[in-house]
């Protein structure tokens, strides 16, 4: 999530969630069967395979699409709106989606876009090869992809997807707000698409349950929530990820990091040491806890525990947790503390929470003093010291009447490091504090900055200029470092100073 952050494109999704309309009807223009993929068509003539022929250009068109290149004028946008519908609805009543759900998405597609021709030429529907192209690539979308978002999807310089009702869709990149061109067709497109999404991963999005949290297929995270909470029409909101996984030195090369605070990092994951990963909204806590557990030993057992799985650890020995919503009847929901306090019976060697919201903050506390030393865990916080007061507030939650002192000695015994992520007024994205818990003094627990970013201007384009500075003090896990044969490593990044 730092700096230019995006992701790849959405894997097709399984040909047997074809739109919410459809069967197996009788079809009306013939079209390919799908069981012979490979075949010209023996019921039509040969002039009317002819419109099928460009399909190579599709994926011109999609390129230009994902860079938001209209490629019909305004005038015959309403026309070609209409023909889609159309279309799409033959389509719907031709194709057998139990014959193509048998096939791989090229082929589907490649089946579709026969279909589609050989309907737009029985039809006798008068198109340009530009027009035609591009309904036959909206159709594929609509039926294997999102939509009219499809093409966004695929731009990897895109870090957030803002849909706020079937006629407004945002995007942010490089850190900033812009408004698309792009509409969905209408309501009833945006929540079918909406409901293809959840669907995937065992979840629901309609009036009955408005609200849901749920991934794409590359771990982007989805959040839904659908008329009537939703006055404008349904709000789809899309986190997208990288297509290639981020790792520290891409951290360094944005600017968000030096090679000395790198190292430090590095040494920190390496040395199992219980990090806190503290940061605002948007702030890529994620995807720098992504980058840190890519440090960790391939032979340790990892055990992750989220609300919607989006980490990609590298690691082959990796189980993945997921909490489950209730159902209808308010019954069968599984949450973040019923995960970290099953996972301890799983012989973990690391716990990573993906974000800490609630009282599982005191089983995950109690998992870092018993042994699973190096969990990690991110937290919503402006800076390090708010970070613990979080922590205190979150045991609190889960009804624990523990004395102050003895929470925060908990706290201060269990929380190694924390790790603060910023994002700074120029969407830029900065590590801006590396601070260690020392231990307590009296009924406070003592932080020390071992780094901290200090910003010193804004040069003449806007962006904000600022060093990481080095505090030059010895770190408590030195003796630690010293163990793992570390140690010589973290004195020649300590010594840094800025």
């Amino acid at each position: 999530m730092f700096g230019k952050r995006g992701t790849s494109k959405s894997g097709s999704a399984a040909p047997k969630s074809f739109g919410s309309g459809g069967g197996a009807n009788v079809p009306k223009p013939k079209p390919i069967p799908a069981s012979e993929p490979a075949q010209p068509a023996k019921t039509t003539s040969a002039p009317k395979e002819k419109p099928a022929a460009p399909k190579k250009p599709a994926a011109t068109l999609s390129d230009d699409s994902a860079q938001g290149i209209k490629p019909v004028s305004s005038e015959k946008k309403e026309k070609l709106d209409e023909i889609k519908v159309n279309v799409f609805n033959d389509l719907m009543e031709a194709v057998d989606l139990s014959e193509l759900s048998a096939l791989t998405p090229e082929q589907v597609r490649d089946e579709i876009n026969d279909m589609v021709s050989e309907i737009i030429s029985m039809r006798g529907l008068v198109l340009s090869m530009q027009e035609q192209q591009l309904v036959i690539e909206d159709i594929c979308n609509d039926v294997l992809g999102l939509g009219p978002i499809e093409p966004l999807l695929a731009r990897d310089d895109i870090a957030d997807l803002m849909v706020n009702g079937p006629d407004v869709v945002y995007i942010e990149v490089n850190g900033k707000m812009e408004k698309t061109p792009i509409k969905f067709r209408d309501q009833a497109q945006l929540m079918n698409i909406c409901q293809r999404i959840v669907s995937a991963v065992g979840r629901r999005v309609d009036e009955a349950s408005p609200i849901c949290d749920a991934r794409l297929a590359d771990g982007s995270r989805v959040n839904v929530i659908a008329p009537p909470l939703a006055i404008d029409g349904t709000a789809l909101t899309i986190r997208k990820f990288k297509k290639d996984k981020l790792t520290l030195e891409n951290l360094l090369q944005f600017g968000s990091i030096t090679p000395e605070l790198k190292t430090v990092m590095e040494v920190v994951s390496e040395i199992r040491l219980n990090t806190l990963i503290s940061g605002g909204t948007g702030s890529g806590k994620t995807t720098l806890l992504n980058c840190m557990t890519g440090h960790i030993d391939p032979a340790e057992r990892i055990i992750t525990c989220e609300d919607s799985a989006e980490l990609q650890l590298q690691q082959p020995h990796v189980v993945r947790l997921e909490t489950r919503p209730p159902n209808l009847e308010g019954k069968g929901e599984i949450s973040m503390r019923d995960l970290v306090k099953n996972c301890l019976r799983m012989r973990p060697e690391r716990i990573i929470v993906g974000e800490v919201r609630g009282p599982e903050a005191f089983d995950l506390l109690q998992a870092m003093n018993t042994g699973h030393d190096g969990s990690m865990g991110t937290i919503h916080a402006n800076n390090p010291r708010e970070a613990i007061s979080r922590v205190e507030n979150m045991i609190m939650m889960g009804g624990y009447n523990l004395p102050s002192r003895a929470m925060r000695e908990q706290i201060s015994g269990a929380v190694n490091i924390i790790v603060q992520a910023s994002r700074l007024r120029d969407g830029s994205r900065k590590i801006t504090h590396l601070t260690e818990v020392v231990g307590m003094e009296g009924e406070i627990i003592t932080l020390q900055d071992l780094c901290v970013y200090e910003i010193e201007g804004e040069d003449a384009n806007g962006k904000i200029v600022g060093r990481h500075k080095f505090s030059g003090l010895r770190p408590t896990f030195w003796e630690k470092a010293k163990y793992y044969g570390l140690e010589r490593k973290l004195a020649e990044a300590l010594q840094q100073n800025g």
